[in-house]
């Protein structure tokens, strides 16, 4: 199991759902997690639930430029270090290609790609003065294998999987890691929208919908020294979905 004792990480979208999962679990293995949220009433009842001594709220709406900087500076006046960025926070819009609107393509935009590049560029420079660092991308099987009605959303998975790739090479030097993790279908109120799972997760392999701390202990792998050789890495947790289903 991952040793992350005294790692500060800050975790976006950790508010509810797969976001909420991953900080849950990181605190669990010792991590001082920064519970970031666009709404900073939420953040406090999630870091108060895991306990102040392995987390703390942040206001954090990862649209915003001036917000990126404002939670990076408290967690450096409070710790004076930052050594892991869960870039997790995201949007999803279902529409068809010809009904998506530029609105709905730039709101996507904002939270699922410009939100990743601000969140990246926000905690380099002191992970370079670290001489150390990770950032972990939660992404999507979606970036490589699209779904209907999702025009907008793939194009912005694809994108960042592209920055990411291209950082982890810049950055690298520097001892800053750069990763993804793709999951498949989890189960968070985003992607099932209700407490019904879908019949289509019968067919895939493992015959089944996959749990948030499932993927949270793919990104605690990639927050932990375990890791250390990885950078650029893509990390699929889909159940085996993308493989085909397992229907006879």
């Amino acid at each position: 199991m991952p040793n992350l004792n005294n790692h500060v990480i800050l975790v976006t979208g950790a508010n509810r759902g797969q976001g909420k999962a991953i900080a849950q679990h990181l605190a669990s293995l010792g991590a001082i997690v920064g519970v970031s949220a666009r709404n900073y009433e939420d953040a406090q009842e999630v870091a108060g639930k895991i306990g102040e001594e392995h987390a703390f709220p942040i206001q954090l709406d990862v649209t915003k430029e001036v917000e990126w900087k404002s939670a990076v500076d408290k967690i450096l006046n409070k710790f004076g270090k930052l050594d892991v960025l869960v870039n997790n926070a995201g949007a999803l819009k279902r529409k068809p290609f010809k009904e998506t609107t530029l609105d709905d393509y730039q709101q996507l935009i904002n939270v699922n790609q410009l939100g990743v590049f601000m969140g990246m560029q926000a905690v380099i420079p002191q992970m370079e003065k670290q001489q150390k660092g990770s950032i972990i991308n939660n992404v999507s099987i979606s970036a490589f294998t699209p779904i209907s009605k999702s025009s907008a959303y793939v194009a912005k998975k694809s994108s960042v999987v592209a920055m990411s790739k291209a950082a982890a090479i810049e950055l690298g030097p520097a001892g800053i890691r750069v990763n993804m993790v793709h999951p498949g279908g989890v189960k968070t109120d985003m992607v099932t929208e209700s407490e019904t799972v879908p019949a289509y997760y019968d067919s895939v392999p493992l015959k089944r919908i996959g749990q948030p701390v499932e993927i949270a202990k793919v990104i605690a792998f990639l927050a932990s020294d375990e890791s250390s050789y990885c950078t650029g890495t893509e990390i699929v947790v889909d159940g085996g979905m993308t493989l085909g289903t397992a229907d006879e």
